[in-house]
C-alpha cells in the first residue's frame, strides 16, 4: 500500500533523527515495522510566524518497496541522417527544442551566436574587469543562454504549458541534483549549471545533432511567404525546412531584422526598474524573526513583494538570496544589471530586481512612431542613460535606498557585490517618473510589509531592464508565424516564456509543432 500524506515539522524537531518516521507512525497509527520506505515528494519552509515550520509531502510505502525506476525515460535516437530542423539560439528553449527533436527522430541543427560555456567565461571576465562587452558572448548570449550564468532558479507558474516535472527530470538526467524534484522553490546555482549544459550539448552531439557556436543569423531569405534559407555571419547560406527562433529577449538585431523585412511583430508590455541589494543578514533577520545569525538548518532567506502604485504593479523580480549582481549588457554603451546566486547561496548579500509594470499602449507616447519597436527603444534609452550616469563604462549608477526615496544624492554607498563597481548618482531624478515615482512609493510600502527592509544599508543599482521581451513575435495555433511558413517563434525572445522552465517547455512544444509541420 502507498499513502501520500503531509507532515509538519518545526525547527527544533527538524534536528532530531528519524523525525519523519516518528511523525508518519503517529499520523497513520501503524507499527514502524510496517513502513518499508518514506519518499519525500515536496519540501517547503513556512517562516510566516516565529515558530518556523518545515512542510513535507511524503509517500509512505507500507509493506511495499519503492519501485526501482520512478523517473521519466528519455529515449534519444540516432538522428545523424534524419530530416533537419534548424534552431536559432541555444538557451533553455533552444536546448529543449533540440532534445525533443531527437526524441521525435529529427536532426536538430543549432546555430548559437555566442561561445560554449567554458569560452564564455573569458568574455564575462572582460566585462567585469575591463568593462568591455563582447556583443555575441556575454551574460545573455552563449551556450545555455542568459540562464547559464544567471542563477538557475526553476520557479514557474506556467503549469498549463506542459509537464514541469518532465523538465526537472531531464535536468536531473543531465546531472542536476535530484533535490530540485523536491524543493518548493528549486534552484541549481550559477556554479553548477555550466556542467549540466555541457552534458546536454554532449547528448545532442552523441545522437547526431549539430551545434554551431559563434554562428549568428544575419538574414532570412523568404520566397512566396515561405522561409527558404538563412544567411549566417560567415557569409554562408543554409537551406531550411523549419526554423525554431529561440534567440532570447536580448537579441535586438533579430527584432530589427524582422521589422526591416516587414515581418509582423507586436510591441508588448514589460517591466523595468532597478536592482536592490541588502546584506543577507538583514533579510534573514526579517524573514526568520531572529536577532542574530540564522539557524544552520535554514537557507538564506528570500522574499517576494508586490504593491499597486498608481494602477501599476511594483514587484520583486528574480530575487537572489546569498547572491551577487552582474553586468548584463549586450553592447558597449549601455549598462544593464541582473542577479544570480551560487548553489549554496552563501554570499553575504541578497539582491532582487524591483520593477514597475509598463503599459505598452499608454506609457510610450513619444515612441509611437517606432511602431513595434517602441518599447525596445525605451529600454535602449534608459540603458544608455545608466551608462553615461555610471561613468561611461560598466560602473553602474547607484544610490542608497532611503536617499533614493528622499530625493537625496548619496554621499557614500554601501559595499556591493557588483564587480565593475558603483558610482553615486541621483537615480531619483534620472529614472523616468513612470518608473522612479512608483518605485519610491513601492519601497516605502515594502518597508511596512518587511520591517527593516527600508534602510540606507541597502543600495539600489540601475538599471534592471531585461525582465522580459518588449516585443512579441506572433504565431498561430500551430505555433507557426502567421505570415512566414516554416518560422516558429519560441521562448522568451518570442514573448512566450518568462524563465528557464517555461522557456524549456515552450522549446519542446515548438519542436513538436515543427515536426508536425514536416
Amino acid at each position: 500500500m502507498i499513502k501520500e500524506i503531509q507532515i509538519r515539522v518545526n525547527l527544533i524537531e527538524e534536528k532530531k533523527e528519524n523525525i519523519l518516521l516518528q511523525k508518519v507512525v503517529k499520523k497513520l497509527s501503524i507499527d514502524k515495522s510496517e513502513i518499508f520506505a518514506i519518499k519525500t515528494l515536496k519540501k517547503s519552509i513556512d517562516a510566516r510566524k516565529k515558530d518556523i515550520i518545515f512542510n513535507y509531502i511524503v509517500e509512505v510505502y507500507i509493506n511495499q518497496t519503492i519501485p526501482e525506476n520512478t523517473k521519466d525515460d528519455f529515449e534519444y535516437k540516432d538522428v545523424s541522417n534524419a530530416k533537419e530542423i534548424h534552431i536559432v539560439g541555444f538557451g533553455p528553449a533552444g536546448m529543449y527544442a533540440a532534445l525533443r527533436c531527437i526524441e521525435l527522430g529529427y536532426k536538430p541543427i543549432v546555430l548559437e551566436r555566442g561561445k560554449n560555456v567554458r569560452d564564455r567565461r573569458r568574455d564575462l571576465r572582460s566585462i567585469n574587469q575591463s568593462h568591455i562587452v563582447n556583443e555575441d558572448s556575454n551574460y545573455c548570449f552563449g551556450e545555455g543562454g542568459a540562464g547559464t550564468y544567471s542563477d538557475g532558479k526553476l520557479y514557474t507558474r506556467s503549469l498549463k504549458r506542459g509537464d514541469v516535472r518532465r523538465i526537472f527530470e531531464n535536468l536531473v538526467f543531465h546531472g542536476a541534483t535530484d533535490q530540485i524534484l523536491i524543493d518548493a522553490h528549486p534552484h541549481i546555482g550559477t556554479n553548477k549549471l555550466p556542467k549540466i549544459i555541457q552534458n546536454i550539448r554532449e547528448t545532442i552531439l552523441k545522437y547526431g545533432g549539430e551545434i554551431h557556436f559563434e554562428t549568428r543569423v544575419t538574414d532570412f531569405n523568404i520566397k512566396n511567404n515561405k522561409l527558404k534559407t538563412i544567411q549566417l555571419n560567415s557569409n554562408k547560406e543554409m537551406a531550411v525546412n523549419s526554423v525554431i527562433l529561440a534567440t532570447g529577449h536580448s537579441a535586438r538585431d533579430i527584432y530589427e531584422l524582422l521589422h526591416k523585412k516587414e515581418i509582423a511583430l507586436k510591441a508588448k508590455s514589460f517591466a523595468m526598474g532597478v536592482r536592490v541589494e541588502h546584506p543577507q543578514e538583514i533579510i534573514d533577520q526579517i524573514q526568520y524573526h531572529c536577532s542574530g545569525e540564522r539557524d544552520e538548518l535554514l537557507p538564506a532567506a528570500a522574499y517576494s513583494l508586490v504593491q499597486q502604485v498608481k494602477n501599476r504593479g511594483v514587484y520583486s523580480f528574480c530575487m537572489c538570496p546569498g547572491g551577487f549582481i552582474v553586468p548584463a549588457a549586450t553592447a558597449n554603451g549601455e549598462v544593464v544589471v541582473n542577479g544570480m546566486s551560487p548553489s549554496r547561496r552563501n554570499n553575504k548579500f541578497a539582491n532582487s530586481g524591483i520593477v514597475v509594470e509598463l503599459d505598452i499602449d499608454k506609457d510610450f507616447k513619444k515612441y509611437e512612431h517606432l511602431g513595434a519597436l517602441k518599447g525596445l527603444q525605451f529600454q535602449k534609452d534608459l540603458e544608455k542613460l545608466a551608462f553615461t550616469s555610471g561613468g561611461r563604462n560598466q560602473t553602474a549608477p547607484a544610490q542608497r535606498l532611503v536617499d533614493f526615496v528622499d530625493g537625496k544624492l548619496s554621499s557614500k554607498l554601501n559595499d556591493c557585490s557588483y564587480q565593475p563597481g558603483l558610482k553615486s548618482a541621483p537615480m531619483h531624478s534620472l529614472l523616468p517618473k513612470i518608473i522612479g515615482g512608483r518605485l519610491r512609493k513601492g519601497f516605502t510600502a515594502f518597508g511596512k510589509k518587511m520591517h527593516g527592509y527600508y534602510t540606507n544599508e541597502a543600495n539600489i543599482i540601475g538599471v534592471e531592464s531585461r525582465t522580459s521581451s518588449p516585443i512579441n513575435i506572433p504565431r498561430k495555433n500551430n505555433l507557426e508565424h502567421p505570415e512566414i511558413e516554416g518560422l516558429f517563434p519560441c521562448g522568451e525572445g518570442g514573448g512566450y516564456a518568462g524563465g528557464i522552465v517555461s522557456a524549456a517547455m515552450d522549446g519542446e512544444r515548438c519542436a513538436e509543432a515543427a515536426v508536425a509541420k514536416l
